[in-house]
């Protein structure tokens, strides 16, 4: 067999369409949007590479119109949990032996059947069954997740390439071996490319893997498997489940071969997950990887210095773009009172032309919420504020589920920085203010860092460079991903690592090497050319 040491093609960012009104590609899109709505489509199961269906099946509804039926999934149950597990280890050892270059091929045939003939496919599943505005879709479920698999291709041949210093007579060599066992991947609703991501970036390592994506999600989800059928990726690589949350759990994080769990949804969960892998730490044959994002309660904090109209621009962009349902999403902001009129001003002006319904029409800046839980939340939090005698609802306020889960974006202005709506996770297009005496930026601060359990994104907003320093280093641990002058979603593969720490979970990184490592167990190789012929060292003469 001949030999090569690969370079693998030079990742750069997807280039991220603009949709302008008229252009080809918004027609393109908004014509296979309304091509699926009309179809009526039946998503089974993928376990080893074949389509599972069951005789239980669920209705899919669209968040903007929760009437109109988009298919069918077909649930399962724990034996096909069971299958799942069994095909994937099946699959492990011939996926294991083939060459690292086989495996970025089909990762990277993937990246471009996206970002060609499935884009508008991708893109339109995740409007339809998640509600994302075109710009939404097109940030996420395309460029993304394109975004993902060619720079953990990249990442991997670096990887791969980091090896360890040798003195002469002596050749030492890292091998990057997959986990031993089978990895787990649990998949939020949110982001088409978290999906895709957590269960491809293991496999590209060698890994095999059971999916089990979110049951808003599965639209998207099989759109994705479809990709990556198409793509070359071997039967039971990734096998898809649809099943209850717990019973899966319960059941893959007792088995002796379970290596690894790659968890994207709410920190409850999480940590319910971890206490299982302690208490069934006996039985596995390694110790497992933990890797978990969960949530966040993602602040922006504005100086006395900051530009009041940049402040209001990056709450609103922050706040309410995908309604909110971004663990980064702006929902509590901290604003100095010598700024907060212009702020207000400025915010209460943009906010009077954002349009909201379905991400049909592209003109539409809010769209849905998910599902009728999130919508209940969303009302009660609202519905509270608006009772409350330390906060009150001063822009928006407003919902109708008559058709879809519509909440309009909403500000509530608090004088009580540890109102509720302040400290807990809502994740709804629900916005808090506390307004602070200018004197107090540093025990803002402080309240900044105390407030929240969360440690996921967080922004600062100032002209003065020293208050930008203070906050820099008051806030060293309430940011995983910290934003100076910008709103504190919209990380890039490649350019800014995602992850958060403290509630918001153990900070791994996806989009850069460091979670990568996560999926590999290195073996340490000494060859040592002549070998000594005596054990007697110099000093024993």
């Amino acid at each position: 067999m001949s030999k090569a040491i690969s370079q693998v093609p030079f990742a750069v960012n997807e280039p991220v369409r603009s949709y302008e009104p008229g252009s080809d590609e918004v027609k393109s899109l908004i014509a296979t949007y309304k091509q699926m709505w009309k179809e009526k489509v039946e998503i089974p199961m993928i376990i080893g590479g074949k389509e599972v269906t069951t005789g239980d099946a669920v209705t899919m509804t669209s968040p903007q119109d929760h009437q109109h039926e988009l298919g069918i999934y077909y649930k399962g149950d724990m034996s096909h949990v069971d299958q799942a597990i069994e095909t994937a280890l099946a699959a492990k050892e011939k996926w294991n032996a083939i060459g690292w270059e086989q495996r970025a091929s089909i990762f990277l045939k993937a990246a471009d059947l996206i970002a060609g003939p499935y884009r508008d496919r991708l893109n339109a599943a995740t409007m339809i069954a998640q509600s994302k505005n075109v710009h939404q879709a097109e940030i996420d479920a395309a460029c993304e997740f394109i975004d993902f698999l060619r720079f953990n291709v990249e990442f991997m041949t670096e990887m791969y390439s980091e090896q360890p210093v040798s003195d002469p007579g002596i050749w030492n060599r890292s091998e990057y071996r997959p986990l031993e066992g089978f990895c787990f991947a649990v998949t939020p609703f949110n982001f088409t490319a978290i999906s895709g991501n957590l269960p491809t970036c293991m496999a590209m390592l060698g890994n095999v893997v059971v999916w089990k994506p979110s049951d808003k999600q599965i639209y998207s989800a099989k759109v994705i498997m479809d990709i990556l059928k198409e793509a070359g990726l071997p039967d039971g690589v990734i096998n898809m489940v649809f099943t209850d949350g717990k019973e899966t759990a319960d059941k893959v994080l007792q088995h002796p071969d379970f290596a690894g769990l790659h968890f994207t949804g709410s920190t409850k969960v999480f940590q319910d997950m971890w206490k299982r892998i302690g208490e069934n730490i006996h039985k596995y044959k390694t110790y497992p990887r933990i890797v978990g994002e969960t949530g966040g309660k993602d602040f922006v904090v504005a100086h006395p210095s900051a530009n009041a109209e940049a402040v209001a621009t990056a709450l609103v962009r922050g706040a309410f773009e995908y309604q909110g349902q971004k663990c980064s999403a702006a929902s509590r902001a901290y604003v100095p009172k010598s700024l907060w009129n212009q702020v207000r001003e400025v915010m209460e002006a943009q906010m009077k032309t954002i349009k909201m319904g379905s991400p049909e029409d592209p003109s539409n800046f809010v769209n849905a919420v998910i599902d009728k839980n999130s919508f209940e939340k969303c009302k009660n939090y609202t519905d509270r504020a608006k009772a409350s005698s330390d906060a009150e609802v001063i822009i928006g306020g407003g919902y109708d589920d008559s058709k879809g889960w519509f909440v309009e974006p909403t500000v509530i202005l608090t004088s009580n920085p540890k109102y509720e709506s302040v400290c807990e996770e809502i994740f709804g297009p629900i916005l808090s203010i506390y307004v602070y005496e200018d004197e107090q930026w540093a025990e803002t601060l402080k309240l900044v860092d105390e407030t929240s359990p969360y440690s996921l994104t967080g922004a600062v907003f100032a002209q003065d460079r020293y208050a930008i320093d203070e906050a820099y280093k008051a806030l060293e641990n309430a940011a995983g991903n910290f934003y100076i002058n910008d709103k504190p979603t919209g990380a890039v593969v490649g350019q800014q690592p995602f992850g958060g720490a403290r509630a918001s979970g153990t900070n791994d990184k996806a989009g850069s090497k460091m979670n990568l490592l996560r999926w590999v167990s290195v073996r340490s190789i000494k060859e040592t050319f002549v070998s000594p012929k005596d054990y007697k060292y110099p000093y024993l003469g």
